[in-house]
């Protein structure tokens, strides 16, 4: 370890002055943006940072330490770069402003998987999740959950990741095996790993996540090797088909065979790596490996990235739209440079059509920049793509708060995407809660420079993803109707709102879950479950589930909240509340709490009960129970208050909300 860093216990420090935090400030972020840019063109100059964050620890300086550190953990690290990033993450760590409850992570595996645990550890913490990982001995992975007394049992984990690979199958065909006896193999393989999956899930209660299965790098059977029915190849191949189609909502199927073929099967499965210390791939793997696994976790916890933000010219076209008309700008057939900006857009409209939302972030004149969108030919995005669309001479900081604005999405659901250093970096400066990824010159790397960092990383994808688009242009219609109507009450009697209320059932599930990982805003306690969770509380008589799909004037708004009780003698208690800030101050919370008392009523209960927890993130929902009528009974040091309302007293809000049946008829 570094002397430096060795000093950092040696007893109390004189105050820094002003101007040396300045100073040291502005070494953090110049340090940072060489490193992003060495970094992501394959070279290294993390020793520069690691020096500056030593500096800034040394000055008691652990906020921008911390900040600085979040954002220079990115995919692209090498191995050793990492490590030493580790190190310094070691030392921030107690200084972290994180969460009172760790995220508690256990990796178990048949391979060394130590380092890999770390670095799992160290991209967590890049998105802002405080993790703590249980690693045991290699070689234990099915004692570990069979054992009720192993360490396991006493972590109790969050998520369990297992870290399986192809020499973990336990079924394998034989060359003369036929078709019938290869399928009864991939079924029992499945079957040996649900047992596992099932066997965990009931005694910890966890999202699962597990690997599927990477190919070794040799092939028996030649070019023949995926079409030889007992060939290692094909049987692998079915059983990763067996994985995905049959893994049970409490389980994550993370894509190693993927990775693997990415990064070349003789280079992930270096047998020098294996042998020597049972790694589960070679070590310059490892990073991205880790960074993946800790994607789904983060995603799972409801960190994933929610909206794109372009900068248009030379990073959707070539050229300057202002300077050099619509004709002369490079897009599309005729040279590698316009068809490169054209497969970028394709890339780009996938996104959007899965669900990420896509805003517009350019110095440009509106009307110039939308000519593009709307008559060139080989334009693959159109106006319709984008949920809002900012193009003026404002700088562009202050143009993504406005869009944030708009979206009423936090800055740091926001990517934000431009082709020019100078942007980037004031950016970055700025708004340090928005990711603003490293672009090559080239446009032909723009669609890796992105996917590697797996910023919009998903669990589960369901209707409402698919129509996310069209919800948010709907929703700014709403907002500019709002804004010229005489009262809110009249806004929202012009709404013609009607919503559907009821229990989660199997086509709201997938959705609800995905709301509980996503919400941070409107969301009372911030409580997270997993799709086999919710499936558990929506089967069990003790607990009320309850979902709301909106809809009005303009079209759908989806399902956009979700609110799960508890029944515990003559009293409902709220454990989680939470709704998509795309419909605030409409009633939504008004009528839902109507239907709540509603069935309290039916089941003769006395009172309901709330609690709000504070976060980071919610206080817009402080109030929230105080608003509806709650009477405060409780409150901590840390602002964790209780609320009661009794059922029977209730005589409920006005609210502009019809109830409609899921067939639209009236109820």
């Amino acid at each position: 370890m570094p002397e430096s860093l060795e000093r950092l216990d040696r007893g109390p420090r004189l105050p820094v002055s002003v101007n040396h935090t300045g100073v040291l400030q502005k070494e953090l972020h110049l340090a940072l943006e060489e490193h992003l840019a060495a970094v992501d063109s394959g070279h290294k100059k993390v020793r520069q940072l690691v020096l500056a964050l030593t500096r800034s620890i040394e000055a008691q300086l652990y906020d921008n330490a911390i900040g600085t550190l979040q954002r220079a953990v990115v995919s692209s690290l090498d191995y050793t770069s990492a490590q030493s990033l580790y190190r310094i993450y070691r030392q921030l760590e107690p200084h972290w402003a994180k969460p009172a409850a760790k995220t508690r992570i256990a990796v178990l595996s048949n391979q060394t998987v130590v380092q890999f645990s770390q670095f799992v550890e160290l991209f967590l913490f890049s998105a802002g999740i405080s993790g703590l990982c249980y690693t045991p001995d290699f070689g234990v992975l099915q004692q570990e959950i069979f054992d009720p007394g192993s360490g396991l049992h006493d972590f109790s984990p969050n998520v369990l990741f297992l870290a399986s690979t192809w020499r973990d199958l336990v079924h394998l065909p034989q060359a003369a095996d036929d078709k019938q006896k290869v399928g009864e193999l991939v079924e029992a393989e499945l079957s040996y790993w649900r047992l596992l999956w099932q066997t965990a899930h009931q005694r910890f209660g966890c999202q699962i996540i597990q690997n599927n299965f990477d190919s070794p790098p040799w092939r028996h059977f030649g070019n023949f090797e995926t079409r030889h029915v007992g060939s290692m190849g094909r049987f692998i191949g079915c059983v990763n088909e067996a994985f995905a189609n049959g893994a049970p909502p409490h389980v994550i199927v993370h894509d190693t065979n993927y990775l693997c073929n990415a990064a070349g099967l003789w280079n992930w499965g270096d047998q020098r790596f294996f042998h020597h210390a049972k790694l589960p791939c070679a070590p310059e793997f490892l990073v991205d490996y880790a960074h993946s696994a800790a994607s789904l976790a983060a995603a799972q916890l409801g960190m994933a990235k929610k909206c794109l933000v372009l900068d248009l010219d030379n990073t959707l076209w070539g050229g300057v739209i202002g300077d050099e008309g619509i004709g002369q700008i490079r897009l599309g057939a005729g040279n590698a440079e316009g068809e490169a900006y054209v497969a970028f857009q394709r890339y780009l409209k996938g996104l959007k059509t899965r669900g990420v939302i896509l805003a517009v972030c350019s110095k440009n004149e509106d009307h110039v920049a939308r000519e593009v969108f709307e008559k060139h030919p080989e334009m693959v995005l159109r106006t319709d793509d984008i949920s809002c669309f900012v193009a003026n001479w404002t700088d562009k900081a202050s143009n993504l708060r406005n869009i944030a604005k708009q979206l009423n999405l936090g800055l740091d659901s926001m990517v934000f995407l431009d082709d020019n250093p100078a942007e980037r970096s004031i950016v970055r400066q700025l708004l340090p809660q928005v990711c603003v990824p490293e672009l090559p010159e080239d446009v032909t790397g723009y669609i890796r420079a992105l996917e590697r960092h797996r910023f919009f990383q998903v669990v589960a994808v369901n209707t409402e993803d698919l129509r996310r688009t069209e919800m948010y242009r709907a929703n700014i219609e709403r907002e500019n109707a709002g804004s010229s109507a005489d009262s809110l009450d009249a806004f929202l009697q012009s709404l013609d709102m009607r919503a559907v209320i009821g229990p989660v059932n199997s086509t709201t599930v997938e959705r609800t879950a995905q709301l509980i990982a996503r919400s941070n805003q409107f969301n009372l306690t911030t409580r997270r479950y997993s799709n086999g969770d919710v499936q558990a509380m929506a089967k069990d008589p003790n607990w009320i589930t309850c979902t709301v799909t909106l809809f009005d004037r303009f079209g759908s708004n989806g399902l956009i909240s979700v609110l799960l009780a508890k029944v515990q003698e003559d009293v409902l208690l709220i454990d989680t509340w939470l709704m998509s800030c795309r419909v605030l101050k409409r009633g939504v919370e008004d009528f839902l709490l109507a239907n709540l008392v509603k069935t309290a009523r039916s089941r003769g209960l006395r009172v309901i009960h709330g609690e709000f927890i504070p976060t980071t993130k919610n206080d817009l929902v402080r109030q929230h129970y105080d608003r509806l009528g709650f009477s405060l009974i409780s409150e901590d040091f840390d602002g964790h208050t209780g609320w009661e309302l009794a059922v029977e007293s209730w005589t409920g809000r006005k609210c502009f909300i019809q109830e409609i049946e899921a067939n639209g008829q009236s109820v």
